[in-house]
């Protein structure tokens, strides 16, 4: 089976296309299960992101569809929520969805994955942004309001490597994954930005298999022609890796697929 978790709608303000035109790609490409993950509400950054106001036309959007479609996909329903401490809204942590997606898109209010704001890169070590990245990745784990970590590491999207292996930097953020039995996601996003591969890396995805952390699979599509691209790859990935199995969700609970 395919699946594909991951996706947005036009109501975060940076994505294009009708709810129709993504899963009526989806199901051209033989996806059997699609998940819409918008960007959560947030009184931070609000310009990229679903208003408060209309989470509730979101999720019947969404479930409209679900029924609409219901012969042909299955369609779930999930927010994308950023973890900010202090800015996470329990609207949205307590909504009535299939499942949440936590992702560390900011570093102290930086938005490091923005073009706009590439520039901070140039006046900080590479190794110590590594690290606080994992760090607040760690965090969201631990957390416990989260059922996927979105992007595990982001950090590298713009191809800023550390020296320090990123094992090492992220050890302590997969532990805490593992012991919060979280689910992480192979993003194909990054297949598109500059640093050209997969998130995680191939070495990361390594060590959240030794530590039998599953996996589910995400186009982070803003676009209808990004919706199942570098699939393939994604699935090629991981089972080289070992995987056989991927996650899918209902209501928060987890449920187990071969792909």
């Amino acid at each position: 089976m395919k699946i594909d978790l991951h996706n947005h709608t036009v109501r975060c303000n940076h994505a294009e296309g009708s709810i129709d035109e993504f899963i009526q790609k989806a199901i051209e490409l033989g996806i059997d299960i699609f998940g819409f993950s918008e960007h959560a509400p947030m009184d931070f950054d609000e310009k990229y992101r679903l208003a408060f106001e209309e989470m509730e036309a979101y999720a019947n959007d969404v479930m409209a569809a679900k029924e609409r479609y219901k012969n042909e996909i299955d369609i779930l329903l999930g927010y994308e929520v950023d973890y900010l401490p202090g800015h996470m809204d329990d609207r949205v942590l307590n909504a009535d969805v299939d499942y949440l997606i936590g992702s560390v898109h900011f570093l102290d209010k930086w938005g490091f994955d923005n073009p706009e704001f590439i520039g901070g890169y140039h006046h900080r070590d590479i190794d110590e942004i590594w690290q606080t990245y994992f760090d607040a990745t760690e965090k969201l784990a631990k957390s416990g309001k989260f059922d996927i970590v979105g992007h595990l590491d982001l950090i590298k999207i713009f191809k800023f490597m550390p020296k320090k292996d990123t094992r090492l930097l992220a050890k302590n953020a997969l532990k805490a994954i593992k012991a919060s039995n979280m689910v992480i996601e192979l993003n194909t996003a990054g297949l598109r930005k500059p640093v050209g591969e997969i998130y995680p890396s191939r070495a990361l995805l390594e060590e959240a298999y030794a530590l039998d952390i599953p996996i589910t699979f995400a186009s982070d599509a803003h676009f209808v022609e990004q919706i199942g691209f570098g699939y393939e790859e994604a699935v090629l990935l991981a089972k080289e890796v070992g995987y056989s199995k991927a996650v899918t969700f209902y209501k928060r609970d987890k449920q187990s697929i071969t792909f």
